[in-house]
């Protein structure tokens, strides 16, 4: 499998996305008179209505689904890659394994988000392939759910302000770094996914939701 960038395009589209998608919670809550707000209940149930907020909960979305499929595939299948299957016409030379790809992911959560705040990544990040010592089922999907606790309090300092504020040598936006984090691990979360169905496995996302 290839290592895919998001196009800018891509990027434009997943930014104006999250733009829209608060403006519109904010200006239905101007809308709104008082009396007649939603219940609690239904209200803590909904996106927050900041930019920290809705950023946060793309992260708790895409963090859901790739540690439910980091933990779905069986430590003995860690090594796996579609390389060792031999398909006849395929081009799987040199892919990452499914450990290698968890790891990629959790690395370069820590490299992308460290961007928002300006703060030197951790060096397990190793240019986003992860310690190269590490190989257990278990160090990995806990460099995993702690790269994910790093985005989750990084994106809560954003604001409308600091969201636009140019970083990096590229002077990206803070709100792209943001949000590309987001983007990057949907990407492999999908090659994730083709390694669980290569060994058998449904990804949990897929499965019948049980009543």
């Amino acid at each position: 499998m290839e290592n895919h960038r998001m196009k800018p395009f891509q990027i434009v589209l997943l930014l104006a996305g999250i733009t829209f998608t608060t403006a519109a919670f904010a200006q239905g809550t101007k809308s709104t008179p008082a009396t007649t707000s939603a219940p609690a209940a239904q209200q803590s149930s909904e996106v927050p209505l900041t930019i920290a907020g809705a950023v946060d909960h793309e992260i708790t979305v895409v963090e859901k689904e790739v540690l439910e499929a980091a933990e779905a595939m069986p430590e003995d299948k860690y090594n796996f890659s579609p390389e060792s299957l031999h398909l006849a016409g395929s081009d799987y030379k040199g892919v990452r394994t499914f450990g290698e790809q968890v790891k990629h992911i959790a690395a370069s959560n820590y490299l992308i988000w460290s961007g928002v705040t300006g703060e030197k990544a951790p060096d397990t990040a190793n240019e986003g392939k992860g310690p190269e010592a590490m190989k257990s089922k278990a160090e990995i999907v806990k460099f995993l759910k702690e790269s994910f606790a790093f985005g989750h309090k990084t994106v809560a300092t954003l604001t409308p302000a600091s969201s636009v504020e140019p970083v990096g040598k590229n002077k990206r936006p803070k709100l792209f770094l943001a949000t590309f984090a987001i983007a990057h691990a949907f990407d492999h979360y999908g090659q994730m996914v083709e390694y669980l169905r290569m060994n058998g496995i449904v990804p949990p996302a897929s499965r019948p939701k049980s009543d």
